[in-house]
């Protein structure tokens, strides 16, 4: 669950909003990490043959730009629409559903390194304690993401199912 919006100054003071700040303010460049980590893997032979890798490095830099907002004022329902739309469109350009859910573990991944690199340069008690209360809400948030894109994703499939459903 996420939190409501009366409690989001206490809260990114609370879980790090240093850290909240440097993702934020490096998101263009930690967003083309994971279009370099979607292109260099396996797992994702034909991710970004089927999805621009400019769509991709857009659709992580928004969510690494605005990382307080969705952390603690996006409600569950804001999540839910933006993760079905974004698990209908991937079906719809024909990517894999295990391609769909690397791409976003291989986000959250990568915002963990870069997390564990800031609190290795910071290694001070309470700032460690505020990166793990951090790390506990990206980690809920992704967890929904890969769930409500999976839902999207189904979605899609369904309703080519249907009779005139294209």
């Amino acid at each position: 669950m996420t939190a409501d919006s009366s409690q989001t100054p206490a809260l990114l003071s609370l879980l790090g909003s240093r850290m909240v700040r440097l993702i934020e303010t490096h998101s263009e460049q930690l967003a083309r990490g994971v279009v370099e980590l979607v292109n260099k893997s396996d797992r994702c032979p034909d991710f970004l043959l089927k999805v621009p890798p400019q769509e991709l490095q857009q659709t992580v830099q928004e969510i690494y730009q605005h990382l307080g907002v969705w952390l603690t004022r996006k409600t569950e329902r804001e999540v839910e629409q933006r993760y079905t739309a974004i698990g209908e469109r991937r079906a719809g350009q024909g990517v894999s559903l295990s391609q769909l859910m690397f791409a976003i573990v291989a986000t959250k991944e990568h915002l963990w390194g870069y997390i564990a690199r800031e609190v290795l340069d910071d290694p001070r008690p309470v700032e460690l304690f505020r990166e793990v209360e951090l790390a506990e809400l990206v980690e809920q948030f992704f967890d929904r993401a890969i769930y409500y894109a999976a839902i999207g994703y189904e979605r899609y499939h369904a309703a080519q199912e249907q009779p005139g459903g294209d």
